[in-house]
């Protein structure tokens, strides 16, 4: 498993974040999607044999929010 964070921009109300969550716990891989409304941070852990956080950024971007910048830490 491996953990992207990403920065967002352009959050300006819960349901945002909950739209964000929603959209990107719906792809194939993602087993936990939590926004941090005042951090403006997502975290994902995911399966990198069944997608990565560039798909997971396009998801985000998809819905018209910003991705400032994506880390992923490889989860032991």
């Amino acid at each position: 498993m491996e953990l992207a964070v990403m920065k967002l921009g352009a959050l300006t109300c819960p349901s945002c974040m909950q739209k964000i969550e929603h959209a990107v716990s719906g792809v194939n891989g993602v087993s936990s999607v939590k926004v941090l409304f005042n951090a403006a941070k997502l975290k994902a852990q995911f399966d990198p044999a069944a997608t990565d956080a560039d798909k997971l950024a396009d998801v985000v971007k998809g819905l018209g929010y910003e991705v400032e910048s994506v880390k992923v830490k490889e989860l032991a």
